[in-house]
């Protein structure tokens, strides 16, 4: 893999070390016009600008930093299917009708991935498969309902498998089993991203980098977008900041919270990597604050968890994942941490991913609750399609609740972490 560009330096990621080549794109300068204007140019707003591109449609992306600056181009790089909540507790939620609708689509953002990784020659280091582990017998129970649940909708490959079934894909006694997924993944996901803004351009897209957007003023009968040096204007406003848009737009902010994960990754571990982790299969556990990890492509150990609500960096992140990372694995105790970092995502109080329209030419899309990566690339088409005047599937997530957090700012960190202590006292107890 190529090195990163310099201006990727402050982003202090495995990801950004080892992304491919990628030329600066321009600032923002100037009265622009457009069609669809993208704010951000992560995986949503990427996905949906890609998708408007494909179809012809003149479209400006601005992004504040660089492409996959976020949470985007620094999460686990896991391609998990479905949401943030099972599709039966979906149905539980909103009745077996809406529940099918979610279930058609659940696998459709893996899949989209993997026709772009194809269609445009990314090279981001995709591997098939993955799996959910277990540390209990009542976890396990879980994931056996889980699998039921998706060959009812029509998923049929998941595999269950106990102790010495996932061995063949974990080397590590903390499990007492798990499920394999053969449509899960994992691949790096800031290549893919700049994968993507490449096809994008080619196909006529203008993508402008450090461009924050500092005002929108939709009172017209079109949307106007104010950078420092320049403005867009646009028939359609499609706004992806997700949880790094801040203040640009009130009326989203209270209806998401900011929620920090962390991760590291090993020295190259050479042969010892793939004793550990066999197959190649990413894996997350089942905990309520879970652990996730995999090989990457250059021999290491990629091993993420721990939250923190509001979004805040915690003081040591080494030593918030250290101690999971050596449970799961003892003989790494002394093994050498190469990079350790946190990224942000955005949560709703549903843990379901809200899209919308805050007027008649301004749509977003943000809260994929942790579970973006597949999430964001079908949200990106729904949106897409919706601008396109298809609102069918777009209205299925449209029409879920969204509801803002109780206690507004201040509160909805505190609130979420005495709920997160209750689950994780649970987890411990195996109850």
């Amino acid at each position: 893999m190529g090195q990163a560009m310099p201006s990727y330096a402050g982003m202090p990621t495995w990801y950004a070390a080892s992304a491919n080549p990628a030329p600066q794109r321009p600032v923002l300068q100037g009265a622009h016009r457009a069609t669809v204007c993208v704010i951000g140019a992560g995986f949503t707003g990427l996905s949906v600008a890609l998708e408007l591109a494909e179809r012809g449609i003149d479209t400006i992306v601005l992004e504040s930093e660089r492409v996959g600056w976020g949470a985007s181009g620094r999460n686990g790089g896991q391609l998990i299917n479905g949401y943030s909540r099972g599709l039966d507790v979906l149905e539980a939620r909103h009745g077996p009708a809406v529940a099918r609708e979610l279930g058609k689509v659940a696998l459709e953002g893996a899949a989209i991935i993997r026709e772009r990784v194809g269609k445009y020659g990314i090279a981001c280091d995709l591997v098939d498969g993955g799996l959910g582990v277990a540390l209990t017998a009542k976890q396990m129970r879980g994931l056996e309902e889980e699998a039921k649940v998706w060959a009812a909708h029509g998923h049929k490959t998941i595999a269950v498998l106990d102790r010495e079934g996932l061995r063949a894909h974990v080397q590590s006694d903390r499990y007492v089993g798990g499920i394999l997924d053969p449509l899960r993944g994992h691949f790096h996901p800031l290549n893919y991203l700049l994968g993507e803004a490449a096809a994008f351009e080619a196909l006529g897209g203008r993508l402008f980098e450090h461009s924050q957007v500092l005002r929108v003023d939709e009172a017209g009968p079109r949307p106007r977008v104010t950078t420092a040096q320049g403005e867009v204007v646009a028939d359609t406003l499609v706004v992806c900041g997700n949880a790094y848009l801040g203040k640009t737009m009130p009326r989203l902010s209270g209806q998401i919270m900011p929620v920090s994960s962390q991760i590291v990754t090993t020295e190259p571990l050479g042969d010892l990597a793939a004793q550990l982790l066999p197959s190649d299969a990413c894996v997350e556990d089942a905990n309520y604050i879970l652990d996730y990890f995999r090989r990457t492509a250059d021999g290491r150990l990629l091993y993420g968890g721990g939250i923190v609500y509001g979004g805040q960096d915690p003081a040591s992140v080494e030593a918030k994942i250290r101690p999971g990372l050596v449970k799961t694995f003892p003989q790494l105790k002394d093994v050498k941490l190469d990079f350790a970092w946190s990224g942000t995502f955005a949560m709703t109080l549903s843990r379901m991913p809200q899209i919308g329209r805050l007027s008649p030419h301004v749509y977003y899309s943000h809260g994929d609750s942790g579970h973006g990566v597949t999430t964001t690339q079908l949200l990106g088409r729904l949106l897409a399609e919706a601008i396109g005047g298809q609102h069918a599937r777009f209205d299925v997530f449209g029409n879920l609740p969204h509801l803002p957090f109780p206690g507004g700012q201040r509160l909805r960190a505190l609130l979420s972490t005495l709920g997160s202590l209750w689950y994780t006292l649970r987890d411990r107890l195996g109850v």
